[in-house]
């Protein structure tokens, strides 16, 4: 017996709450300047009930070759890496007129 989805009802393998989710966000990523003249990418807009924040920050450290973290529903990103990160967003299948780069 599989089990089914309590949002959409469907079947799990066949459930589609995760792809209407991520079409759906609001994604900004932009540029901070921290201590000793270091650049951190910050990528926020994800909503953590429908998207797990920290599996996309881990996807993202790994593809981008670069530390990072997840706090506060937002993911910082050692260096600049805007485009490399919003590339990487699209691959993950995030709507790419969505995604607003500063």
């Amino acid at each position: 017996m599989s089990d089914t989805c309590p949002k959409c009802g469907l079947p799990m393998p066949i459930c589609v709450c995760e792809t209407i989710a991520k079409e759906s966000q609001r994604i900004r990523i932009y540029l901070v300047k921290k201590k000793f003249d270091k650049f951190s990418t910050i990528v926020e807009g994800l909503e953590a009930k429908s998207i797990d924040i920290r599996d996309v920050a881990r996807k993202l450290k790994s593809d981008l070759a670069c530390g990072g973290t997840s706090k506060e529903g937002k993911i910082e990103l050692q260096g600049d890496h805007r485009q490399k990160a919003r590339n990487s967003l699209v691959k993950m299948g995030f709507g790419t007129n969505t995604i607003e780069v500063r």
